[in-house]
């Protein structure tokens, strides 16, 4: 499995030279020991592997005990993992990180000494137990890793060539025509029913079997809620109340969480922590509704007002379509090609929010109600800023349509009222690349590209 991180750590090795640590931070099953473990075998004369979810208490106690005297914690760690070390062509990985809080801590004196290469891989990084009672270290690089991307999944496909033909086709601003942009859009409804879980990418490039395939999903969802009760400790009940009905909120019309959903008498400062644990666990991706588009964003944020995305869209199909435990392979089959009848904006919004995520972006969303006034009820799916900041129109708002008719009354009225802070409006859809009317419309698989 070919990811862009793999370019991100040999930047880091080739700049750092020792002088930094690099924590890949994620979900569980996105692959962040695979691709570190992939990176040491192709980068380094040898590599320790030392996984803190399994290794004996002894090893932990080492990085209590032995700080002081590092040549004795590297000859027993070579010795017991029966691996030698070579001064600068050596690395050691601290896979799931976050079971030894004072190996984490200990990279500040690892990295001083200047001998070896270190990356870290872990899950639930931030959360008050797997920080308590250490000093996180300035030398150490965190990287947030996902599930696949499209482009990924299509490498996985064995296909590395159609990404380039659609990036051309982007920065030219030309149409694919008819036969490629099905054959683009083939792979993405696959994509969007397999999502990006490796796991799952892999069981369908061998066996094109989506109900094998939604086995693997559902183990990774089991995976989880196994997780929210054994770490969210006092507020596991309501982390999982909020996982288990994000499907149901995307379902709405105005896709904004409603909390009273949850406890009619619900108030966000009683939830902001499980929302938390939720976003640094990685599983899902929130949307703040901003006030005003202008550049800062986070400036005019209104933290009570945001959306709730599953991080992986094959994930959250798995979850919608619940009722026996397993999703049928017909209803894949009737998705991929168009034959069933559903709420697909959830869907779609939900792959072009985490398309957004895996391009590095901030998710802002623009929504605004007035009984009184219609000039003024509007709401506009996502917000980005411009590369590029100028003196104005530094702002692109783009609208996410599902079906084949659809109107876009609240990009106009928004483009009226805000015409001197917006950049080019871009609607996404299924249909291929045109400009028209000052809009740009583009196919949904072209999103990561924005």
């Amino acid at each position: 499995m070919k990811r862009k991180i793999y370019n991100e750590l040999k930047k880091w090795k080739e700049s750092s030279n020792g002088k930094t640590a690099i924590l890949i931070d994620g979900a569980r099953r996105v692959g962040k020991s695979y691709i570190a473990e992939m990176f040491a075998r192709e980068n380094y004369k040898s590599y320790i592997l030392i996984d803190f979810s399994k290794v004996p208490q002894e090893i932990k106690d080492l990085f209590d005990n032995y700080l002081d005297n590092l040549e004795y914690l590297f000859t027993y760690l070579s010795g017991y993992f029966g691996t030698k070390l070579y001064e600068r062509e050596s690395l050691f990985i601290f896979d799931e990180v976050q079971f030894c809080p004072r190996a984490r801590a200990a990279i500040k004196h690892l990295v001083a000494d200047g001998r070896y290469d270190y990356i870290e891989t872990g899950s639930l990084i931030s959360i008050k137990k797997n920080v308590k009672d250490i000093l996180i270290p300035s030398e150490e690089h965190q990287i947030k890793m996902g599930p696949m991307d499209f482009e990924e999944f299509m490498w996985a496909m064995g296909n590395d060539t159609m990404m380039d033909f659609i990036k051309n086709c982007y920065t030219n601003k030309t149409p694919l025509k008819q036969v490629m942009h099905r054959k683009a859009m083939d792979y993405f409804k696959e994509y969007l029913i397999v999502g990006g879980m490796p796991q799952a990418v892999e069981i369908y490039k061998e066996t094109r079997d989506f109900e094998k395939v939604d086995e693997v999903k559902r183990d990774i969802l089991r995976l989880y809620r196994d997780d929210i009760r054994k770490f969210a400790d006092e507020i596991s009940l309501k982390v999982e109340q909020i996982f288990d009905e994000i499907p149901a909120q995307l379902q709405r019309h105005e896709k904004k969480f409603n909390l009273a959903s949850l406890d009619v008498n619900a108030r966000y400062r009683e939830y902001y922590g499980s929302f938390y644990w939720l976003e640094d666990a990685g599983l899902v991706n929130i949307a703040y509704n901003t006030t005003e588009p202008n550049i800062g964003l986070r400036l005019n944020m209104d933290s009570n007002s945001f959306k709730c995305y599953m991080f992986d869209t094959g994930l959250l199909l798995s979850m919608a379509f619940d009722e026996k435990g397993l999703v049928d392979e017909e209803i894949y089959k009737k998705i991929l090609f168009d034959k069933l009848s559903f709420n697909e904006g959830m869907i779609m919004e939900n792959i072009v929010a985490q398309m957004l995520v895996s391009s590095k972006r901030k998710l802002y969303f623009f929504s605004r109600s007035d009984r009184n006034n219609s000039a003024e009820r509007m709401e506009i799916d996502f917000l980005i800023s411009k590369s590029s900041i100028t003196s104005k129109h530094n702002i692109t708002p783009i609208e996410v349509k599902a079906g084949k008719n659809y109107t876009y009354s609240s990009l106009n009225k928004f483009k009226n009222k805000y015409k001197d802070y917006l950049s080019q409006s871009i609607i996404i859809h299924q249909d291929d690349l045109k400009e028209e009317n000052e809009i740009l419309y583009l196919p949904i698989y072209m999103t990561s590209l924005l």
